[in-house]
C-alpha cells in the first residue's frame, strides 16, 4: 500500500480527499431528490444519482493524471461512509460498493490508454464507474429481476456517462483558468 501511496504527491493526496468528501456530500443531497423520479418506477436512485456523485471520481483522475486516483477516491469514500454513518453506508460491505467503481473505471482507462484527456474517454470513465456501483449495490441490497436490472443498468450507463462529460468540461475549465494564470505570471 505504501507504494502504491508514495506515487502520489501531497498536492494529489489533497485534491483526492477533498473530491472524495465532495461526492459523499454530494450523494446525501442528490440522492432523495433523484428518488422523487425513480420511486414510482422501482429503479433505486443510485442509478441516476450516481453519475453525478462519480463525477468526482473522474474529476480527481483528471485534475491528478495519476492511475489509481479513483480506485483511491472510491477506498477514501468508503472509510467516510464507514466512519460517519452517513446514508449510503452499507458497513464494511462498503469498502468494495465504494471501491469497485473506482478500480473497474481506472482499469478501463488503463486499457484504452487514456487518463480522462478527451471526452469520449470521461464519458467511458463515469460511465464505468455508475455502472459498477449499480452492480455492486444491486449484488448487496437490491437483488432486482433481469428486467428491470437491464433497465438500471442502461439509466446508469447514461448517468455515469453524462456525471463523465460534465467533470471533463469542469476540467477544461480549470485547464482554461491555469493556463491564464500561467500566461499573466509569465508576462509579468
Amino acid at each position: 500500500m505504501q507504494k502504491f501511496l508514495d506515487r502520489f504527491s501531497l498536492y494529489d493526496l489533497i485534491i483526492i480527499a477533498l473530491l472524495a468528501a465532495l461526492g459523499i456530500a454530494t450523494k446525501s443531497i442528490i440522492v432523495p431528490l433523484a428518488h422523487i423520479i425513480t420511486g414510482p418506477f422501482f429503479i433505486p436512485s443510485g442509478t441516476v444519482a450516481g453519475g453525478f456523485y462519480m463525477m468526482w471520481l473522474v474529476l480527481g483522475f483528471g485534475i491528478t493524471g495519476r492511475r489509481g486516483t479513483m480506485t483511491l477516491m472510491g477506498l477514501v469514500q468508503a472509510i467516510l461512509v464507514i466512519a460517519t454513518g452517513i446514508v449510503g453506508s452499507h458497513g464494511v460491505i462498503s469498502l468494495l460498493t465504494y471501491t469497485m467503481p473506482g478500480i473497474l473505471a481506472d482499469l478501463g482507462l488503463f486499457l484504452i490508454g487514456h487518463r480522462v484527456c478527451c471526452l469520449p474517454c470521461s464519458f467511458l470513465a463515469g460511465l464505468l464507474c455508475n455502472i459498477t456501483g449499480t452492480i455492486m449495490v444491486n449484488l448487496v441490497y437490491f437483488r432486482l429481476p433481469l428486467i428491470p436490472l437491464v433497465l438500471s443498468l442502461s439509466i446508469a450507463a447514461l448517468s455515469g456517462g453524462l456525471g463523465g462529460m460534465l467533470a471533463y468540461k469542469i476540467l477544461e475549465q480549470i485547464r482554461t483558468f491555469q493556463n491564464r494564470d500561467q500566461n499573466v505570471g509569465s508576462n509579468q
